[in-house]
């Protein structure tokens, strides 16, 4: 089964990929992930990719769209879910193209709602495992022990420093000008499915197992 999950920043992506991932075998295709992998892996496309960082450049959908082919033509597991790809309509285009090509199909399109205030909210008060990016926040989910992770019982605990509401209003305005297009795009394909992103945690995962199941 190959999704997409679509949200603004801070709608809990993350932390639904990384359930979906232990739970069902999927395999997180972030492009920022794979662009970092590719930079270091000595791969002809890593070497393309290491010249255009390097050079400070941005990196080109066709090269993107490399990366992405050469996971699709690996281990398959229980499928992908393609986490900040596609952004905008051409990238959506491009990556229906490369599926088509490799007999691969796009399951489901789960747009993660939320409210803007509520938003800014939850995220200005979050913060982060730097050994297993477990998500915490300072009002709703803060760990047993201070400093300490739950989850892998790291302290390197971290914060983004554009988790402040000025950055994060204009990430979200960066968001709905490039991004939210997808919506309608996929709404248009009857692929569109829509969850509530501001819910318990547990409810978004029920929530997003209905749609998959």
């Amino acid at each position: 089964m190959n999704i997409i999950l679509l949200g603004p920043p801070g709608a809990g992506k993350g932390t639904q990929a990384r359930h979906l991932v232990e739970t069902r075998n999927m395999i997180q295709l972030s492009t920022g992930d794979m662009l970092r992998e590719a930079r270091t892996s000595g791969t002809d496309m890593g070497r393309i990719v290491a010249d255009v960082m390097d050079r400070g450049e941005l990196v080109t959908d066709e090269i993107v769209i490399g990366l992405i082919r050469e996971r699709l033509e690996g281990d398959k597991a229980g499928g992908f879910i393609f986490d900040g790809f596609p952004r905008t309509l051409p990238q959506a285009d491009a990556l229906a193209d490369l599926l088509s090509s490799m007999g691969e199909a796009l399951d489901a399109v789960i747009e993660m709602q939320v409210d803007d205030a509520a938003l800014v909210a939850r995220i200005t008060g979050r913060f982060t495992c730097g050994d297993c990016g477990e998500v915490y926040h300072d009002v709703t989910h803060r760990p047993a022990v201070d400093g300490v992770c739950d989850k892998c019982g790291g302290t390197n605990m971290k914060r983004r420093a554009d988790d402040n509401e000025d950055s994060l209003r204009q990430r979200l305005m960066e968001y709905y000008k490039k991004t939210s297009p997808l919506i309608g795009y996929y709404y248009a394909k009857g692929q569109l499915r829509t969850v509530d992103g501001l819910a318990e945690i547990g409810d978004v995962q029920k929530a997003i197992a209905a749609v998959l199941d």
